[in-house]
């Protein structure tokens, strides 16, 4: 019997006979044979006019109109600060939906989602998110495990939605090809060992493949960004090794944020491992210097804060 069909016990969570049913459970909408849709505390609160997600006054998002969402559940690291439940095997799909299936299926998910909010939201921004605008493609999984990720990223396009692509860096083949409206790579180490040791991947080899996704994102001609989940006692030291690193990649912007006490990882780490926003801005000044980056904004709720290469054109921060 694999993981996977054996009963879940996470987090207090008993008696669940499968993932999907867990996924369900904790709010996901399954979207097709293989995606996944969530609406995050930043939608509910943009929904009722209380607030936006940091990323609405970095990048200029609605965060009402935006679909979080995977195109598969499948990754190939398990990292402890990960709030998804990393500890269940997800398998490989064998049949793969079409990115038009995906975008359509996507869509109707994140309108069933939102459809409570018809009552007690203003109209106007109810209508609004039946709408989307914008999508993260982020939720849960490496994306670039999906095969057509950058046909799935064109058709978001034709479909007047902007889109955000969220990756571990290590398909560099496939960042070569995939050009969302911004690109994310996260880095969570500056070596090889912090690397192995907090984001548990399913090879060593792994690395490699990371540094040379950071080579890549020097050549595209999107907007990138590298971000860095700022972890206290594991890898919120050697500022200068992140530098030499993000040195390599060049990006637009580096957004240096907080690891957040929630989901799965609190079975995996402490909360005392979540950084305060003094210490993550501490974090981000060591590495700015040592890059030659400005501190240009930053928000305390999400513990996050934004460095930019002014050296560069591609700053342009709306995609309304």
């Amino acid at each position: 019997m694999s993981r996977q069909d054996k009963t879940i016990d996470i987090e207090g969570i008993i008696d669940i006979p499968d993932f999907k049913t867990l996924l369900k459970k904790q709010g996901y909408s399954l979207a097709g044979n293989h995606s996944a849709v969530k609406t995050c505390l930043w939608l509910a609160r943009s929904m009722k006019n209380e607030g936006s997600c940091y990323k609405s006054r970095f990048y200029g998002i609605t965060s009402h109109c935006c679909i979080q969402m995977t195109p598969t559940l499948v990754c190939n690291q398990r990292c402890l600060h990960c709030w998804r439940p990393t500890e269940i095997d997800v398998t490989m799909p064998t049949d793969w939906d079409s990115p038009v299936e995906i975008v359509g299926s996507c869509i109707a998910a994140q309108r069933k989602l939102i459809s409570g909010f018809g009552g007690s939201a203003p109209r106007e921004r109810w209508l609004e998110g039946n709408e989307p605008k914008h999508a993260a493609i982020s939720l849960s999984g490496e994306p670039t495990i999906y095969p057509y990720l950058p046909e799935l990223v064109e058709e978001f396009g034709r479909q007047g939605i902007s889109t955000f692509v969220v990756t571990n860096g290590t398909n560099p083949e496939m960042l070569k090809n995939v050009d969302p409206s911004q690109l994310y790579m996260s880095l969570d180490a500056p070596d090889e060992s912090t690397y192995i040791k907090t984001c548990l991947p399913e090879s060593p080899d792994l690395w490699k493949r990371i540094n040379e996704s950071l080579h890549v994102l020097k050549n595209k001609e999107t907007r990138t960004v590298i971000r860095i989940t700022a972890i206290k006692g594991l890898n919120m030291f050697d500022p200068a090794g992140y530098a030499e690193l993000i040195k390599k990649a060049k990006p637009d912007f580096v957004e240096v944020k907080a690891y957040m006490h929630i989901g799965f990882s609190r079975r995996r780490l402490p909360r005392e491992a979540m950084p305060s926003h003094g210490e993550v801005m501490a974090f981000a000044k060591d590495i700015a210097h040592n890059i030659g980056y400005d501190i240009v904004d930053d928000v305390e709720i999400s513990r996050v804060v934004l460095l930019q290469n002014m050296g560069l054109k591609k700053l342009q921060c709306n995609f309304l």
